[in-house]
């Protein structure tokens, strides 16, 4: 099976792309949801982050302090990797492990923000990156996440360029509201299904 990995900026649309990758019956791996997940369920995960961040990385109910921690790391360079640190060895264990129990198919897909900026786009055999004007992006987030542009912006600032991750792409899906998004996904996932025939008579 090819692991594949589907990352871009902040509002360039990977989720969207995703869906409809599981729409064609491919199996995806949400690295950033299960990074989420694991901060407020995973007690050992749970531990290092107070020790880190302080108490406050948790509410009273026990529930993460998404806010709080948003603020400490999207202002602090150093604090964004400390978590990245923390996170990145559960949730790739956490993938390790998904990858074991998921149907067989030609493919599966690991989605990230943050694929290339962490390393972990090593272990995979194809990445496609999802392009997107960055007016577009900054204005997806803001009707999205209800932020405004310049937490946007500052968003973006922290991770790499369109044009770095592109280096790294051996796939290129332009989400920009003028090409349509499902022939260019089913073009790569027919692609990727020959890979995979390729790869397993060779």
């Amino acid at each position: 099976m090819l692991r594949v990995g589907i990352t871009g900026g902040i509002g360039a649309g990977k989720t969207t792309v995703c869906n409809i990758f599981r729409a064609l019956g491919i199996s995806v791996y949400d690295a950033d949801q299960r990074a989420k997940k694991m901060m407020a369920e995973d007690h050992e995960l749970r531990n290092q982050l107070i020790l880190q961040f302080g108490t406050s990385t948790f509410l009273e109910d026990g529930k993460l302090n998404r806010k709080y921690l948003a603020e400490k790391v999207f202002t602090n360079e150093d604090d964004l990797n400390r978590l990245n640190q923390l996170v990145h060895p559960f949730v790739l264990k956490d993938y390790k492990s998904w990858l074991q129990n998921i149907p067989d198919a030609p493919y599966s897909i690991r989605e990230a923000a943050i694929l290339l900026e962490s390393g972990t786009y090593k272990d995979l055999d194809v990445i496609i990156v999802v392009d997107s004007p960055m007016d577009l992006r900054i204005k997806r987030v803001i009707q999205r996440d209800k932020r405004t542009e310049s937490e946007v912006l500052s968003i973006i600032s922290k991770q790499w360029s369109m044009e770095k991750k592109q280096k790294f792409a051996s796939f290129i899906i332009q989400n920009n509201e003028k090409q349509f998004l499902i022939p260019q996904v089913l073009h790569f996932h027919q692609l990727l299904k020959s890979q995979s025939e390729q790869n397993e008579s060779a």
